[in-house]
Order: structure tokens, then C-alpha cells, then sequence
């Protein structure tokens, strides 16, 4: 088993930055994604083994998207249960060399999630998951008060942290008492092999409801919605309550709609390796590209419609580049 080094951030990584500028937050699981490699060849006999080779990075939805926040030089505080065993170190080493700042981060005793990854010949995964009794999901309603205290500019999350008993609870209230201060973005990332997603269309209006920014993939958009084009789906959203819904599309780009003000980007060409924390990484490029405009912080009252076309510009770019390599591994600010 390989666990990949961990690079150190640029000197100018954090360039660009607005000064004096809350930070976002981003709450949520770290996992250890295993990819599984080519058997293993006996030295003696020079021919494949039955061993199993697996190559460990570090990963889940939320870490990634914090990950990838910071590396494009926009304060981020993660939030996250980081387990003390082997895989909780990989975490912690990968997030901070990454830029972000883990001060409201709870040291737990229970094990890291792990997800073995086989990869289909167009590079989506196929995960098995091992998440029963992690520490991503023991959240309590005073470690959550404690970890988003520090001012915010914006609180994002999803992924299993919104549904993965017994935190899921205690975030949604965070959720709705941090909107007095913050912007709340979320991104449900749906996971039916872990959860079934009868309990992700449970909760989405209560989501929508705390929500200032939500975002979908088209395989969320499905499972959520069946049958329903994002024009449609992002109406309903809004009547629920959220302002700006951007449905990821893959390779036919992105879509969102700002109060029912639309726009479509398309998708950057890109030589896929694999498509592995390519929505994460997205979502990253566009809280920057917003936290850059100075509209975090409230409920989006001075977002315009081009802000949000650029913002959407900056996250396909981020993506893009995230899929052109193996695993979640996103660009520094440098490096576009």
C-alpha cells in the first residue's frame, strides 16, 4: 500500500486574498481513497500474485474542496473529526502543506473512513466504502459550536456529514443558526451505495431552506429529481428558499441559476485521467472566485449574474485541471 508524499505549498499560494477577509469554512469527512493498482508480480516466479495492490490519497468531498480552496489562496478553515490513526495524519499533513487551517478541527478516537476505488475505462470511480462508526460522523452539538465560533464569511458542507447519523442532526442545526452570520453553501454529493437516497429528497427542502448556495452534479440532479431538467429543479430549489443553484454537468459544462436568472458555461476540453474530486474542486473555484467579489458573508444581496458566469468560468478551469490527473490532487493559484 502507497501513501503518496505530500507537497509544500508555494511561497505565493496565498496571493490574492482579500485583506482582512473572514474565512470559509468548510465542514465535513475526510477519506482515504484507495485506488486499486495492477497485481503484484513475484520476483521469483515473475508472474502476478494474488495480492491486491492499493495506493492510498487522501480524499472526501468537503477535505477536497477545503484542499483546494486553499491552494487557490482563499482563507479556509476545515472542519472535519480527524481520526489519530494512520490515515487521520495522511489527512492532516495533506491539509495543512495544502494551506488550510485545522484550529477548529477535533482530534477523535474512532478510525478514518476508507473507500476502495476501481476506476471504469472512462475514468469514473467505482467505491466500496468502509465509513460504519468513523469519526466523520460523531459531530456533537458542542464541538460544532466551538469549531465554526471564529468569524466566517462562509460555511460550506455536504457530502455524508448531511446524512450519516448521529451528527447529521446537529449540523443541520448548525446550518440554520449560522445563517445570522454567515453564507451557507452545500453540496449534497449523493452517495446511494452508503445512503439510500430516499433520505437525501427527505431532507433537501430543509437543505434549500438554510441554503444560500446549492450544488448539484447531473447524477445528484437524477437521483434527486428524477427526470427533471435543471431549469425546472432549480425552480423548486428557489421557492424553498435558495438563491443560487449551480447543476455540474460534466462535459456539457455548468449550469445555474441566480433568483431564475440563468447561465450556462460550457466545460474546458480535457484529456480525463479520471474524474475523482473533479466536482469538489469546482466547488472550490467558484467560493473563491465569490469570496474574492466581496458578496460572502450574508445572503448574496450584491451577486450579479456575470459574477456568477466568471465564478462558474473558474470553477470548470479548476475541474478541468483536476481531471487531466490521477486522484483529487488540485492546482495551487501558481500553477493556472
Amino acid at each position: 500500500m502507497t501513501v503518496p508524499p505530500v507537497s509544500p505549498a508555494p511561497a505565493d499560494a496565498l496571493s490574492g486574498a482579500p485583506a482582512g477577509s473572514a474565512p470559509v469554512a468548510v465542514l465535513g469527512e475526510c477519506v482515504a481513497d484507495a485506488f486499486v493498482t495492477t497485481p503484484v508480480e513475484d520476483a521469483a516466479t515473475r508472474m502476478a500474485t494474488s495480492a491486491m495492490g492499493l495506493e492510498v490519497r487522501p480524499g472526501g468531498g468537503p477535505a477536497n474542496t477545503a484542499v483546494a480552496l486553499a491552494r487557490l489562496g482563499t482563507p479556509t478553515r476545515f472542519l472535519g473529526r480527524l481520526s489519530t490513526d494512520v490515515f487521520g495524519r495522511l489527512f492532516r499533513a495533506h491539509l495543512t502543506g495544502s494551506g488550510a487551517d485545522l484550529d477548529g478541527a477535533v482530534a477523535a478516537r474512532e478510525p478514518s473512513t476508507l473507500a476502495v476505488a476501481a476506476l471504469d475505462p472512462d475514468g469514473r470511480a467505482d467505491y466500496s466504502f468502509h465509513a460504519d462508526g468513523a469519526a466523520d460522523w460523531q459531530w456533537t452539538p458542542e464541538e460544532l459550536a466551538q469549531a465554526t465560533d471564529p468569524p466566517l464569511s462562509a460555511l460550506h458542507t455536504g457530502s455524508l456529514a448531511l446524512v450519516r447519523p448521529p451528527g447529521a442532526a446537529h449540523l443541520e442545526e448548525l446550518l440554520h443558526a449560522i445563517r445570522a452570520r454567515a453564507t451557507v453553501s452545500i453540496d449534497p454529493n449523493v452517495r446511494p451505495l452508503l445512503v439510500d437516497p430516499a433520505r437525501y429528497r427527505e431532507r433537501l427542502e430543509h437543505w434549500c431552506r438554510a441554503a444560500d448556495i446549492l450544488r448539484l452534479s447531473d447524477d445528484d440532479l437524477a437521483e434527486l429529481c428524477p427526470g427533471q431538467a435543471p431549469e425546472r429543479a432549480a425552480d423548486t430549489f428557489h421557492a424553498h428558499g435558495t438563491r443560487l443553484v449551480v447543476v455540474t454537468l460534466g462535459p456539457g459544462g455548468v449550469f445555474a441559476s441566480l433568483d431564475g436568472e440563468r447561465v450556462h458555461v460550457p466545460a474546458p476540453p480535457v484529456e480525463v485521467v479520471d474524474t475523482v474530486g473533479a466536482g469538489d474542486s469546482f466547488m472550490a473555484g467558484l467560493l473563491h472566485a465569490l469570496h474574492g467579489d466581496g458578496v460572502l458573508g450574508g445572503r448574496l444581496d450584491t451577486l450579479r449574474i456575470e459574477q456568477v458566469s466568471e465564478a462558474l468560468t473558474l470553477g470548470t478551469r479548476i475541474a478541468a485541471a483536476v481531471c487531466a490527473v490521477r486522484g483529487a490532487n488540485p492546482p495551487w493559484a501558481a500553477e493556472l
